[in-house]
């Protein structure tokens, strides 16, 4: 899941999206903005969804508050954390819920075999 999520191709989430869906991720898509990444449609809204692995965030520290309890509802795997969007908060409580929290970038993680 890309929570961040931006139809504009010069945004890294946009980037990630299609990066993802080139290795063959499933991918759900979250954004201020509607519209279309690859085959993937973004949502401004926050969809009931099961058997998230990973929630990638694009979104800055300050409007990730408004997502703690769906990101926590959702019991992902793991949460990455993209440059700009540390958040020493949302990653203690991801490992209080027993959720990984890595602060590192996808396209880097999906180019080098790490995602």
């Amino acid at each position: 899941m890309v929570i961040g999520a931006s139809p504009d191709p010069s945004r890294y989430s946009y980037m990630a999206i299609e990066m993802l869906r080139q290795y063959q991720h499933p991918v759900v898509a979250i954004g201020k903005k509607t519209g279309d990444v690859s085959d993937v449609t973004i949502s401004k809204e926050k969809t009931a969804e099961k058997d998230i692995d990973t929630i990638t965030l694009y979104i800055n520290p300050t409007f990730q508050k408004d997502y703690y309890d769906y990101i926590l509802g959702l019991q992902p795997k793991r949460i990455i954390f993209n440059p700009g969007t540390e958040n020493p908060e949302l990653y203690e409580l991801a490992e209080k819920a027993g959720i990984k929290a890595q602060e590192a970038c996808t396209l880097v993680l999906l180019r080098t075999g790490q995602y």
